[in-house]
């Protein structure tokens, strides 16, 4: 029989999985990093990291506190030993990452401004994640499945509302992050079916917007979303975030006032916020707010994983920075 000091930890620390892409990050930051043909710029800073929304959002998931399992491929090649080797680094663990042979696994360039960033990818080994990866014996041991990237994840896209029915049916709550759509295609269809079976669905609001047409996020929280079983919550950047509750009803609740270093991550680390968070039992503004606090402290460092969220780091920002 469990003790309640064995509980007690459980719960302080749940077991989550991150079924998910992995790649490095090249970033390159500074004021102006928008290239020029036949031109040369020289630039403030140059970072090799580890990148990923998935990998991003575990690595941020184990600084608060969570038992993270990743699974994954890489390529058998110096990044994906990379990728793997930064997971454990920061408390991950990739008994479940693969390395595939003769495969190169994915790289993102990150052009990075204090501002904004954007993005080249390399696909690699991101799309060739498959059902068949991941154990069954983990998902019988989880309290919290997560992916990132839908649109990256070609291999999974159509095993997710299997997966996600079934865990939601032994008590096991779901999330995902969808990401930007490269082929502008944004599978409505799928992504509605798949939001009946999932708990925490974490969007920015442009991609929202692309999957859901209407004019601004608040129509479409209201009253243009499918049926949905859980929370939305809706990264608005620098105009903060908004949730959309069970009941239909929507908050919402500014940024945290910080000098960003690099926004890269942000995102993701928000989206750790709101699964740590709601394992926690925060609901409504108090989890909005907590995941808002989260992206904020992500953004002092460079890359995704350079300034990652703890929940001290959180208590101090909420404590000192008005949001």
């Amino acid at each position: 029989m469990m003790g309640s000091q064995s509980r007690e930890l459980m719960e302080s620390r749940p077991m989550i999985v991150v079924a998910g892409e992995l790649n490095v990050d090249i970033i390159v930051s500074g004021n102006d990093v928008m290239p020029e043909w036949n031109r040369e710029k020289l630039v403030e800073g140059f970072e090799i990291v580890l990148g990923s929304s998935s990998a991003i959002t575990a690595c941020a998931l184990a600084s608060l506190g969570a038992d993270v399992r990743f699974v994954s491929v890489v390529g058998d090649d110096d990044f994906g030993r990379y990728c793997t080797n930064e997971l454990q680094r920061m408390g991950v663990n990739t008994e479940h990452v693969i390395g595939l042979p003769g495969i190169k696994t994915g790289v993102t360039l990150s052009f990075s401004t204090p501002a904004d960033r954007g993005l080249l990818t390399y696909a690699g080994s991101i799309p060739l994640m498959k059902p068949e990866l991941v154990p069954e014996k983990l998902l019988r041991e989880v309290r919290h499945l997560h992916f990132g990237s839908y649109y990256l994840q070609d291999g999974m896209r159509s095993y997710w509302p299997e997966l996600f029915q079934r865990l939601r049916s032994d008590g096991i709550s779901t999330s995902f992050d969808t990401g930007w759509d490269v082929a502008n295609e944004w599978d409505r269809e799928g992504i509605s079916t798949l939001l009946g079976h999932t708990d925490l669905f974490m969007p920015s609001e442009e991609e929202l917007l692309h999957i859901f047409p209407a004019d601004q996020v608040s129509d479409m929280l209201e009253s243009g979303l499918p049926p949905v079983a859980g929370l939305v919550a809706v990264k608005q950047g620098s105009r903060g975030a908004s949730l959309r509750e069970l009941d239909g009803s929507v908050s919402w609740a500014e940024p945290y006032q910080v000098s960003p270093v690099d926004t890269t991550g942000a995102g993701d680390c928000f989206n750790a916020g709101i699964i740590y968070g709601y394992l926690l039992g925060h609901r409504g503004k108090e989890l909005i707010r907590f995941a808002n606090a989260c992206g904020a402290v992500s953004t002092l460092g460079i890359g995704g994983t350079g300034s990652l969220p703890t929940v001290e780091a959180v208590r101090k920002l909420q404590a000192v920075v008005k949001a």
